[in-house]
């Protein structure tokens, strides 16, 4: 999967609101990626954009997504929908609530081979059921049950089940463990590499917590302000982060292996429609600048796999 250049905007009763600005990355097969930053920097709106699942008032304005050198944001309606599922599939934010509260788990998992393969006898979809279940290490017995009979880890599970049920290529994993306790977003997270791996598909996991993305994820773009500003190997940026904001991102993890005192990043991520001139980062940076405040930066690759968004590196850009 490579995105290229992917904005999104939002219009607004103050004027056009760019949420995703730019976006360029690659996925490559059996890769998992992490798209990591605060809230509002533009993370689930990339990755709505990506399964071309944007809402009004919100539209694509610009980009390619390319599936294996097909550009979804150029395919019909109804080409689309035989990629989704089938070919890339999406776990929502919040995956626990995206199931229909009045449809039996069996029967909503059992819509996507309905619609994707059309000579599947109902026997045949019943054992594929059985079988995605117990992928992720679900009885069963779930099929015929509410989605109010499950707790949050099970509802979770169900949701990660639909979307690997038809093999995709690409997995995008919104805010997966969002709600759920420490011992069952582990466990969720082992469910879903373990499926990917079995699999051989590439995963897209959208969340906030560098650490969890320093546990999955081998590779991971860091947003601010709908803006990509530093991609790379996740070992690689937790060695040598590039970026301010990255930096600071790391710095504010709680440490096992040492006792010291937490810092946080001051300020507010900036309202989109209020961004500073320069670089969006600079009023919040400890390391800004002059030139920081009134040119934007380039997004330049610094060495082989690093890509950064910073006066800093101006001259090491290759």
């Amino acid at each position: 999967l490579k995105i290229h250049n992917l904005t999104v905007e939002y219009e607004t009763p103050r004027g056009m609101l760019r949420a995703a600005d730019s976006v360029s990355f690659e996925l490559r097969p059996g890769q998992r990626f992490g798209l990591v930053g605060e809230s509002g920097s533009g993370k689930t709106t990339t990755a709505l954009a990506l399964m071309r699942l944007t809402q009004l008032p919100g539209r694509i304005v610009d980009g390619e997504v390319l599936l294996d050198g097909v550009d979804l944001l150029g395919l019909s309606e109804n080409e689309m929908r035989e990629v989704r599922l089938a070919q890339i599939s999406y776990v929502p934010q919040g995956a626990m609530n995206s199931l229909n509260p009045v449809i039996k788990v069996g029967n909503q998992i059992a819509n996507g081979f309905k619609d994707h393969l059309d000579s599947i006898s109902r026997s045949e979809i019943s054992e594929r059921i059985v079988q995605v279940l117990q992928s992720v290490g679900l009885d069963p017995a779930v099929s015929r049950m509410y989605p109010h009979e499950l707790s949050g880890g099970m509802k979770q599970r169900v949701a990660i089940a639909i979307a690997v049920s038809l093999g995709p290529k690409v997995i995008i994993a919104d805010e997966p463990t969002s709600a759920l306790d420490v011992v069952v977003q582990r466990e969720v997270m082992l469910t879903l590499r373990k499926l990917q791996e079995e699999i051989g598909a590439a995963v897209l996991i959208v969340g906030h917590d560098m650490g969890l993305m320093a546990q999955f994820a081998s590779h991971v773009g860091v947003m601010y302000a709908g803006r990509l500003v530093e991609v790379g190997e996740v070992l690689d940026i937790f060695d040598d982060p590039f970026h301010p904001y990255t930096r600071a991102l790391i710095a504010s993890l709680p440490s096992t292996s040492r006792r010291h005192r937490l810092t946080g990043i001051p300020g507010l991520p900036p309202a989109l429609l209020e961004l500073p001139g320069g670089c969006s980062f600079n009023p919040r940076c400890d390391s800004v600048m002059e030139v920081c405040r009134s040119a934007d930066p380039s997004y330049d690759q610094i060495r082989e796999g690093r890509w950064t968004s910073c006066h800093l590196y101006a001259e090491a850009a290759t």
